[in-house]
C-alpha cells in the first residue's frame, strides 16, 4: 500500500499516462510516430531531479515534464500536447485509487475468512447475549461473530461500489472542452489503464467521487472499531470470555507484571479515528471554484495516503486478531449462569400469555419474581433462581406445571435457528 503513494509510483503512472496519450495522437496524424516510438523507448524521469525543479518553479508537473524531455531529446515536445495538468493528475490519481482498492479489498477478504472459520468453530458455544451492557438472552459465539462477518460482507460490497466510483479518468484539456484534445485519446487512455471517461470532468474529476470512496472507507472503520470494542469489553476481568491472544514472552504493563492488555483493540479503535478523519476533509473537497481550482490538492495528499494506508494496517491487524483470539467457553458459561436463570423471562411470560394470562399481567408476575433474583443476588444474600422464585408463586405454578417450565428453561430455543442463521450469513 505504502509503494503505491512513493513518489517513484506516482511518476511512472504519469509517465504512462503521458506515453498512452501521444500514441493515440500519432494514430490520429497530430503527432508524429516517431515521438511516441521515442517516449515509449526513451521516456524515463529522475524524482531527485523532478523534486529540484518543482523547488524552482513550483509547479509539480512542468518539473516532470522538464524531467522526462531530458531522458526522450527533442521529440519531448510533443509530450502533454493538448493537455492539461489535472489530465494527468486526476488520471493517475484513479489508477492510484483502484490499485489501493485491490488491497482493502484483499484486506477484507482476511477479516471475513477469520471471521468465518472462528464462527463455524464457535457456532455452538453458548454465551449471553447483552443489551445496555445488562445480559439479555442466550446467543452463541459463533453467531455474535457472524454479524460481524455479515457487516464485512456488506463492507465489501460498498469498496466494490467505492472502488466502480473512482475509476474514472479524464484527458479533456483545459476547462474540460476537449478543445485542444481529441475525445479519442481519453478513450484510448481509459481502455488501456482499464477505467472508464469521466461523463464530465470540467477540467477535474468531480470530487463527490472521491467523497463516496473515503465515505465508504469510514463505514469500514467504523466496522473495525465495533469488533474491537467488542472484544475489548470480552476482555475485562470481570468478563473474560475472550482475550486477544498473549505471547509467552509478552509483557503487559511497566509497573504491573500480572496484566494482559487488549492492546490490539485498542490500537485498531485508535486507527479507526485516523481512518473516518479523512472523510470530513473528502466532503468539503466536493466544493471547488468554477471549473477547478486546487483546494482539493493539499487535502488530498494527506488523506490519501494516510486513510488507505491506516484501513490496509487496521484490516490486516484486525484478521491476525481475530485468527487467534483466546475464546474461554467455560467462562461464557459460567457468566451466563450467574443472575439465576433471569435470561429466561421473556419465555416465561410468553407461556403465561399463552396459558391465558394478559400480557401486562404475565409481565408484572415474571418481573416480580425476577426482581427477588436480582436483589438477593446483589447483596449477596443468596443463590436464588428464577426458576426458584416462579415454583412458589401460586400464580405461575396455577398455570405452569413442571413439565412447562422444563420446556422454559432451556437453551434449545436459542440455538435451534443458528444454523439456518449462518448459512444465511456465509451464503
Amino acid at each position: 500500500m505504502t509503494k503505491i503513494f512513493e513518489q517513484e509510483n506516482k511518476f511512472r503512472i504519469w509517465l504512462e499516462v503521458e506515453t498512452l496519450a501521444l500514441e493515440k495522437m500519432a494514430e490520429l496524424g497530430t503527432v508524429p510516430k516517431s515521438a511516441a516510438i521515442a517516449l515509449r523507448e526513451k521516456g524515463g524521469f529522475n524524482v531527485t531531479r523532478i523534486n529540484e525543479i518543482e523547488a524552482e518553479i513550483h509547479h509539480d508537473v512542468i518539473a516532470f515534464l522538464t524531467s522526462v524531455a531530458e531522458h526522450v531529446g527533442e521529440d519531448s515536445r510533443y509530450v502533454h500536447q493538448g493537455m492539461t495538468s489535472s489530465d494527468v493528475i486526476d488520471t493517475s490519481f484513479a489508477v492510484m485509487l483502484t490499485q489501493a482498492a485491490d488491497i482493502i479489498i484483499e484486506d477484507i477478504d482476511k477479516v471475513m475468512a477469520a471471521l468465518k472459520k472462528r464462527s463455524l468453530e464457535h457456532k455452538d458455544t453458548l454465551c449471553i447475549g447483552r443489551s445496555h451492557g445488562i445480559h439479555g438472552e442466550p446467543t452463541t459465539f459463533g453467531l455474535k461473530l457472524a454479524g460481524h462477518y455479515a457487516a464485512f460482507k456488506r463492507a465489501k460490497a460498498r469498496m466494490i461500489a467505492a472502488k466502480d466510483e473512482v475509476s474514472t479518468i479524464t484527458i479533456s484539456g483545459a476547462v474540460g472542452t476537449y478543445a485542444t484534445a481529441d475525445m479519442a485519446i481519453e478513450a484510448h487512455v481509459a481502455e488501456k489503464l482499464g477505467l472508464k471517461c469521466e461523463d464530465v470532468s470540467t477540467q477535474v474529476i468531480p470530487r463527490d467521487r472521491h467523497a463516496m470512496f473515503f465515505a465508504t472507507l469510514g463505514v469500514v472503520a467504523s466496522s473495525i472499531e465495533n469488533i474491537s470494542v467488542e472484544i475489548r469489553h470480552l476482555q475485562r476481568t470481570e468478563v473474560r470470555e475472550a482475550e486477544e491472544y498473549f505471547s509467552a514472552k509478552q509483557k503487559g504493563s511497566s509497573a504491573m507484571p500480572h496484566k494482559r492488555n487488549p492492546i490490539a483493540s485498542e490500537n485498531l479503535t485508535g486507527q479507526a479515528r485516523i481512518i473516518r478523519a479523512a472523510v470530513i476533509p473528502a466532503l468539503e473537497n466536493v466544493a471547488l471554484w468554477h471549473e477547478r481550482d486546487i483546494s482539493h490538492s493539499s487535502v488530498e495528499r494527506t488523506i490519501l495516503p494516510d486513510a488507505l494506508i491506516s484501513a490496509d494496517y487496521a484490516l490486516n491487524r484486525l484478521a491476525n486478531v481475530i485468527d487467534k483470539l483466546l475464546v474461554y467457553p467455560e467462562r461464557m458459561k459460567h457468566n451466563m449462569e450467574m443472575t439465576g436463570g433471569l435470561m429466561f423471562s421473556q419465555r416465561t411470560m410468553l407461556a403465561l400469555t399463552q396459558s391465558g394470562i394478559s400480557r401486562e399481567d404475565a409481565y408484572l408476575i415474571v418481573q416480580r419474581n425476577a426482581m427477588k433474583v436480582w436483589e438477593e443476588r446483589s447483596a449477596g444474600k443468596g443463590v436464588m433462581t428464577l426458576r426458584e422464585t416462579l415454583e412458589n408463586d401460586s400464580e405461575v405454578t396455577d398455570k405452569l406445571d413442571k413439565s412447562a417450565l422444563d420446556k422454559i428453561f432451556s437453551y434449545d430455543a436459542y440455538t435451534k435457528n443458528i444454523p439456518a442463521v449462518l448459512e444465511r450469513a456465509f451464503k
